[in-house]
């Protein structure tokens, strides 16, 4: 199975375009919040209403990327302002290309990251409610891992949005051992790695307008 990938065509298009000045500031704001870690650093005695767990998709820098998850992450903190903890899945899930070939379409170190993470809001803040992201390897990362967690853990865990979700298919378009109820797959039609493959095709990047509204709406009811 082959990865292709239009990304590099992307960016060469973009280098070669005017730049404007909103356009810089944009990206400037979303590099700097490429990388969210208040569940590792906040205290115990200041526990936010929502905790706020993303893993983003190959080759994104930070620990949240600059796509999917720090739009998700500022449709929640405008619903629950100063009341949620923003954290990424980083440390050893680096984000490689090459993992997403391995049977659980990433590592199994990734895995584990994100289930200590899990782990960490629920010794930390039982009374938090937890939700959680992922895009592209993102998703396998988060659907492994819930999967793993206890009984306990997964009751914390209000919902999940999963966007691009690279192992829809194999998972029947759920996590496995978690309420699908408490899960939301945003797929699109024209996005081939929905679908069985690892073929990137233009709508695997078009997941920002579902990041920003269809899946704060989604979770913000599910958190009540």
């Amino acid at each position: 199975m082959k990865f292709f990938s239009i990304l590099s065509l992307a960016v060469t298009l973009a280098a070669a375009a005017p730049v404007d000045v909103a356009v810089e500031s944009a990206v400037l704001e979303a590099r700097q919040s490429s990388t969210r870690n208040e569940l590792e650093q906040g205290s115990s005695s200041a526990c936010p209403k929502v905790i706020y767990i993303f893993a983003r998709a190959s080759t994104e820098p930070g620990n949240m990327g600059i796509s999917a998850g720090p739009a998700l992450a500022s449709a929640l903190e405008t619903r629950y302002p100063r009341n949620v903890w923003v954290q990424g899945v980083g440390g050893p899930y680096s984000a490689d290309l090459a993992s997403n070939f391995l049977p659980e379409g990433t590592s199994r170190v990734a895995v584990n990251e994100a289930k200590r993470l899990f782990t960490l809001a629920n010794t930390k803040c039982p009374n938090s409610a937890i939700v959680a992201g992922g895009y592209s390897q993102g998703t396998a990362v988060m659907a492994s891992s819930i999967s793993e967690l206890s009984a306990t853990i997964q009751n914390q865990i209000k919902g999940v949005v999963l966007f691009g979700y690279t192992k829809n298919l194999q998972n029947l378009g759920r996590i496995p051992n978690f309420p699908s109820s408490k899960t939301e797959v945003y797929c699109s039609a024209a996005d081939a790695v929905c679908f069985g493959t690892l073929f990137i095709l233009p709508a695997h990047f078009l997941y920002q307008t579902d990041a920003s509204v269809s899946a704060p709406r989604f979770l913000a009811a599910r958190i009540g």
